[in-house]
């Protein structure tokens, strides 16, 4: 049953450079790259003009949701009415002005036109004040149907019956003009406050008293008709704007406060609904918590676009790939980027992607990298950028962020840390973590160790007794107690204490990527069955013992390759992972040179029966017909363990 070591072919991984030469000559840059369901969604609400039709745009920084949202936005934008926004005097309201929309050039018109109203005012023409009023005909007809703004016409008109010789309440205050432009507006706001979205109260002294003429826009509503981007999570960190937000999403309805902050005086304009598209960019878990928290979000933000963080390794998203990096370097002035650099910036990204068969749709960090080792052409005196470029500046980029990982790596060579990478120990196996700081990541060794005595307690989390333990880590250590009566206990009571724990952890331990490392510990601990220090484990399992895939694979072969150079190949050590995890493995030239010299192994595995089989260098053992296993096979070792363990545990 024993598992194969996979072979310095398997473990390779690279893009043929031929077809990269051939995809570079027909490919065409497009904006968005692999995102199809995304764009779809995007569009859809993008385009529908119904109430609470508004977007959540999801995904990971660096996927391209900005520049989606303005590609779709500059095709779409002379299709949407470009609107102008007023405030006017309320006479039956004072302090809740009106604040109108109108088509745009209509606003400058009624603007000019009510100026000279105010005049005719001023100087107590009365007559040519409603004459001039009931000459807006022209302007009436452009507006069509809008109940607000006849409603303040309306008003004006019997306050000039009424002879109310105030001029300023005559005048509008035009807060956005867009007259002669044809597409609606777009606009993106980085630093989102009250103030900056919904404008506020000046004090402006020739406005006096007149609040409307003292009220200053804001940008949502210098959106109006057209397109508002905002960060969520930067809208949830204000106070009190999330609430704000929601209900001009409902109503086109806000308050607007002063501009000093002191007065806790306010003014809630008359509104009529505003058509005005709100958009928010924000992360995957926070759109959880919104749906889960918040019961007005899914009525007023009815579309969800989803951008994914990967996309497959086709020839198309290829082709686009190869042009995004070709327009980076024209659009910076970088060095010609060759082809044998372009199938290294392809691998960098399907490293990135942690799939042999996608690719990252973070295009932005290619282009990073690809500045970086414009430098490095720039330092080595070369006339391109070339595979060589690509590297150094990969290594570089590890040497600059390793402090932390060589701070390990040399408290492990000096024995501050104990771990040992050769010999054979029972209850004591090297699992495999990974270390995150920014955007640097890697691989380290960790001890696991498992000691076993008769009792009821069942496997007890010495993380968690501590709590050092996360949820998903203490699901995995109850899925190894299910394993062992599925396994073993099938004719006898369960009836272990075992202490499994992580020497020399000081931080919190979760995800179960290590419950494979766990098990493997467990079960050598149980039947007193030594096993292998120079070999290392990494991934989850199952109830049924089979072997399932982790994340962070290459870090962690790399991270544990490193401490074994450092401490010493001795041609033995080497890595168990899980079998699926073969497509996603993109390794140094280092460790594969390692791995095509013999000086360093792989094992990728279905089963923990295969793995106990690398580590003890002895058969698992298969039940017979009978059920039993085959004796002096690790199986009926540790099963005949359990039975003393129960046998052990019973009261006299």
């Amino acid at each position: 049953m024993r598992s194969e070591e996979l072979s310095a072919r398997e473990a390779h991984f690279s893009y043929d450079i031929d077809k990269i030469a051939r995809l570079r000559e027909g490919c065409k840059k497009v904006s968005i790259i692999g995102q199809p369901r995304a764009m779809s969604a995007l569009e859809m609400g993008m385009n529908v003009n119904a109430k609470g039709y508004n977007i959540y745009l999801s995904g990971e920084d660096g996927t391209g949701r900005h520049t989606a949202v303005r590609e779709i936005a500059r095709k779409i934008s002379s299709k949407r009415q470009v609107l102008d926004l007023l405030y006017a005097y309320n006479f039956k309201r004072p302090q809740s002005p009106f604040l109108i929309s109108l088509p745009a050039s209509c606003g400058w018109r009624f603007d000019f036109a009510m100026k000279k109203v105010s005049a005719f005012v001023s100087d107590k023409r009365w007559d040519e004040a409603l004459s001039s009023l009931a000459s807006l005909s022209e302007i009436r007809e452009a507006v069509g149907a809008n109940a607000l703004f006849e409603q303040y016409l309306a008003q004006v008109s019997e306050a000039l019956r009424a002879r109310v010789s105030e001029p300023e309440k005559y005048l509008v205050n035009l807060i956005c003009d867009n007259q002669g432009k044809e597409d609606c507006p777009f606009v993106e706001e980085y630093h989102p406050t009250h103030i900056n979205l919904f404008g506020q109260i000046g004090n402006s002294e020739e406005a006096g008293d007149y609040a409307h003429l003292r009220l200053t826009s804001g940008s949502i509503l210098d959106a109006a008709g057209g397109f508002f981007v905002v960060r969520a999570d930067k809208v949830l960190s204000q106070e009190g704007l999330w609430d704000s937000l929601k209900l001009y999403a409902e109503s086109s309805s806000f308050i607007i406060r002063k501009a000093d902050g002191k007065d806790a005086s306010f003014i809630r304009p008359v509104t009529s609904f505003v058509p005005t598209k709100i958009i928010l960019i924000g992360s995957d878990e926070l759109y959880d918590k919104l749906c889960e928290t918040d019961d007005e979000f899914l009525r007023l933000f009815k579309v969800s676009a989803e951008f994914d963080f990967a996309m497959p390794a086709s020839d198309e998203n290829i082709s686009g790939t190869i042009a995004y990096l070709l327009d980076i370097t024209a659009k910076n002035n970088l060095k010609p980027v060759n082809n044998a650099a372009i199938c290294e910036l392809l691998v960098y990204s399907s490293w990135y992607a942690e799939m042999r068969d996608e690719l990252t749709t973070k295009l932005s960090f290619l282009g990073d990298l690809l500045s970086e080792a414009n430098y490095i052409a720039d330092r080595k005196g070369l006339s391109e950028i070339d595979a060589s470029c690509i590297r150094t500046a990969m290594e570089e980029r590890d040497f600059a962020n390793g402090l932390t990982e060589d701070r390990i790596n040399q408290e492990i060579k000096n024995g501050e840390m104990v771990i040992s990478l050769e010999g054979t120990k029972v209850g004591v196996l090297n699992g495999l973590a990974v270390m995150d700081r920014g955007l640097a990541s890697f691989g380290t060794p960790t001890v696991i160790s498992v000691s076993v005595a008769p009792g009821s307690e069942g496997i007890v989390n010495i993380e968690h007794e501590a709590g050092l333990s996360g949820e998903i880590h203490d699901k995995g250590l109850l899925i190894l107690e299910g394993y062992l009566r599925k396994q073993y206990a099938r004719t006898f009571p369960l009836s272990v204490y075992a202490g499994i724990c992580f020497e020399q952890s000081y931080a919190e331990v979760d995800g179960d990527s290590a419950s494979s490392a766990e098990l493997f510990a467990l079960l050598s601990a149980i039947g007193e069955i030594p096993v292998r220090q120079d070999i290392a484990v990494t991934g989850s399992v199952n109830q049924l013992g089979d072997i399932q895939p982790v994340g962070g694979i290459n870090e962690k072969i790399e991270g544990f390759f490193a401490i074994c150079e450092i401490m010493g190949l001795t041609g033995h050590q080497g890595v168990i992972i899980p079998r699926q995890n073969i497509k996603t493995l993109i390794l140094t030239d280092k460790v594969l040179k390692a791995i095509e010299q013999h000086k360093f192994h792989i094992y990728p595995i279905s089963t923990i029966d295969e793995g106990m089989e690398i580590l003890t260098l002895r058969q698992s053992g298969i039940r017979n017909v009978k059920g039993n296993f085959p004796p002096d096979t690790i199986n009926h070792i540790i099963e005949n363990r359990l039975k003393k363990l129960y046998e052990l545990s019973k009261p006299n």
